[in-house]
């Protein structure tokens, strides 16, 4: 098969069309953005204290005190109250028993008008429900990386992204009408399950329509640019929308307007080649040729050159399957170590910004600078990614992410504004690994799997969000614990990140035997190279078995 981008280098990488692309593939992510992180404000934990009977006195006093002054003579914490003693010829008198909170509770509204904590009473005995919720949406995002990149190789890019695009909205309209916390956890769900999927195809896609340098832009100046400016539009509509039903009304109006972007956006060329149609591939180029205003060579593509490409593959083989995965040293290598990188790295990202409520000062500002700083980081790497080896750069983010929650550890428990300080500095580095790595292992992984790897991988970075939530649970324990642990992960997978092979300035690869080797299985001379390439050969041929 000859070289797609030698093929279409005609069309020139910022014509119209690419730009068309990159603009409506990037807006697209703007949901992406903020789905995931929207329970900041939806499932946050108001202040609380028991309630107390509404005619009662407390020393004879008829003024209603303010909510904080309320909470201190009420009980001793949020989950228990002082028992009372009614005389009926006198004001109520306090006794120095507790009791648990019989009769409900009272809701600070001076930041929320309501959460689910405050309309289901999520808290004391039932606070393991708002992690539990929280995960289930990256347990739906788990299930969406598996099932997508296998939807997405067999039937299309396009088909999958434009279903998810209007699936994902549609269930944040059904979550805000939840009549239970069990239906909210369910859509919660299923909104994880149409974001990561939409998420990882029009990464792909954009990935597929365009090459070289575009490529690049694309990434970090679209997808990820988009990405994060969803993130910053969270705590401006949080703000000004304090009910948790309407502001998931509201989040499912961006991802609506784009629904008509279908008649703008193609299919993957690069897909179509691979399933064999070669007219529907040459009509997507020959439309983008069009609208750039370039002229088309008359014979693009050799009859039935597509299927050519599944023929040097495995003759008897028409479709690729996960197994292709691992069958091979290469790709299992590959495969392996994306797995545990992309975990890690998702894990630290959305743990450092679900932990934004728990930082000191007002939640929103804490959230747009958060926001601010991931705007500001994908720019940088995009001016920087081209600079420096692949692999380099995604060890140096990770482990300068790794050093600065680290060091917290060494930070006086007085010094709050410098922890946060520090947060916001490790969140710089994986801020910057985050974007990467969508750039870096589509490059890694062949056209006829990509979708298939990428949906691997990004199931390990579930496993790693899913966790998220309770290793920030664990804060509850030890303040600095959870950043003692996103540091020691970081770093771990900073050094994992040395041993993939480099990218930069090398095309597409389209086969499984045109995947590089890891650095350590290119090394021959090595004796940990020369362990793996034996563990290699004996799952190899257990796989064969």
């Amino acid at each position: 098969m000859s070289d797609f981008d030698e093929t279409t280098s005609f069309l020139g990488n910022y014509g119209s069309f690419q730009i068309l692309i990159m603009v409506l593939l990037g807006l697209s992510a703007i949901p992406c953005g903020y789905m995931p992180v929207i329970v900041v404000f939806v499932s946050d934990t108001p202040e609380h204290h028991c309630k107390v009977w509404s005619n009662s006195t407390i020393e004879g006093a008829h003024v209603e005190p303010p909510f904080q002054a309320r909470s201190s003579w009420i009980g001793p914490d949020s989950c228990s109250r002082y028992k009372v003693h009614a005389n009926w010829t006198g004001p109520v008198e306090l006794g120095n028993a507790t009791e648990e909170c019989v009769d409900g509770w009272v809701y600070s509204t001076e930041i929320y008008a309501a959460t689910i904590v405050s309309e289901w009473e999520l808290v004391c005995d039932n606070a393991w429900k708002v992690p539990f919720s929280t995960s289930l949406f990256f347990v739906g995002s788990l299930f969406g990386s598996f099932i997508s990149g296998h939807l997405s190789d067999r039937f299309g890019r396009k088909p999958v992204f434009f279903f998810t695009l209007v699936f994902t909205p549609v269930t944040a309209l059904i979550q805000a009408t939840s009549v239970s916390w069990v239906m909210f956890c369910i859509c919660n769900c299923l909104k994880g399950i149409g974001t990561i999927s939409n998420y990882i195809t029009s990464l792909i896609l954009g990935a597929e329509l365009l090459r070289d340098s575009a490529r690049v832009s694309f990434t970090f100046l679209g997808h990820s640019l988009g990405f994060g400016l969803g993130y910053a539009l969270l705590p401006l509509f949080a703000y000004f929308i304090r009910g948790w039903r309407m502001l998931l009304v509201a989040s499912a109006i961006p991802g609506l307007l784009l629904v008509p972007t279908w008649w703008l956006i193609p299919e993957s060329p690069r897909w179509l080649l691979q399933k064999g149609r070669v007219e529907e591939a040459e009509l997507v180029i020959r439309n983008a040729a069009k609208r750039n205003r370039v002229p088309v060579p008359e014979v693009l593509f050799k009859a039935g050159e597509g299927l050519e490409l599944m023929q040097l593959e495995d003759k008897a083989q028409q479709t690729f399957t996960y197994m292709d995965l691992i069958r091979t040293r290469n790709m299992r290598n590959i495969t392996i170590l994306g797995c545990f990188i992309w975990m890690t790295v998702s894990m630290v990202f959305y743990g450092l910004a679900l932990n934004t409520s728990n930082m000191n000062g007002n939640v929103y500002l804490n959230c747009f600078i958060s926001a601010a700083i991931d705007i500001v980081i994908y720019i940088a790497t995009w001016l920087l990614v081209s600079r420096a080896p692949r692999p380099i750069f995604l060890f140096s983010s990770m482990m300068f992410c790794g050093i600065m929650l680290l060091i917290i550890k060494l930070v006086p428990d007085d010094m709050h504004l410098m922890v946060q300080v520090l947060g916001l500095l490790g969140r710089i580095g994986v801020s910057a690994a985050y974007s990467f790595i969508y750039l870096f292992f589509p490059e890694l992984i062949p056209t006829v799997v990509r979708n298939m790897g990428l949906g691997v991988v990004s199931m390990g970075a579930r496993v790693g969000t899913i966790l998220s939530p309770y290793v920030i649970y664990l804060g509850v324990y030890c303040k600095i614990l959870p950043y003692l642990v996103f540091g020691t992960f970081s770093i771990m997978a900073a050094v994992f990140s040395v041993l993939l092979p480099d990218t930069r300035n090398r095309q597409l690869p389209d086969l499984i035997s045109q995947v590089q080797p890891i650095r350590s299985s290119a090394a021959p001379h090595s004796a940990p190279s020369d362990m793996i390439v034996k563990l290699d050969h004996r799952l190899s041929h257990t796989i064969s078995t």
